[in-house]
Formats: C-alpha cells, sequence, structure tokens
C-alpha cells in the first residue's frame, strides 16, 4: 500500500487509501516554520494487521528529516513509536511547543 501525502499551508497528513476509501491518515500541523505537531493518527482494522501505522509515523519522520524540522507528537500512538526507534528520536522535541 502506498503512503499519500497531502498539505496546505498550515496541515497535512500523511495517509492510504484503497478504492477511494481511507484506510489509514495520520495528521499533522505546522507550528511556525521548524515544528510539525502530529495530532492523530487514524487507522482501520485491515490497517492495523499491516502496521500501516508504524510506516505512516516513519513517513512523517523522514518528511521532517527532509525539510530539517522538529516533530511534536501529541498522538499517543506516534509518540510511543517515535521514542521506541533509535533512528526516529533525532527528530522529536521534548518541551512541547
Amino acid at each position: 500500500m502506498e503512503i499519500k501525502h497531502r498539505e496546505n499551508a498550515h496541515k497535512g497528513s500523511f495517509y492510504v487509501e484503497e478504492n477511494n476509501k481511507l484506510l489509514a491518515e495520520l495528521s499533522y500541523s505546522f507550528a511556525g516554520a521548524d515544528k510539525l505537531v502530529l495530532d492523530q493518527t487514524t487507522i482501520s482494522a485491515k490497517s492495523k494487521v499491516l502496521n500501516i501505522g508504524n510506516r505512516l509515523v516513519e513517513a512523517a519522520v523522514n518528511y521532517s528529516k527532509s525539510k530539517n524540522i522538529r516533530i511534536v507528537p501529541l498522538c499517543p500512538f506516534a509518540k510511543d513509536l517515535i521514542e521506541k526507534t533509535p533512528e526516529f528520536r533525532e527528530v522529536l522535541i521534548n518541551k512541547g511547543l
């Protein structure tokens, strides 16, 4: 399943859809020019089995690295995965906004 990305000036998401139906989504918003706030992960039962949530968080981390910005993970799922994955931790902000 392909991870897609959509973004406007202040918000965006990484998502997976199949037959025009949203299966999983990690939404975010920007806090200034250097912070990406991961708001919420929504995952269908089918996507949970496929570990799509992990792939969405990885996409957000890779995006953050490519833009040289830090992540503030308000979403508990994303926060837990980033904290447990050593190669993801470098983008993490622990002090909030």
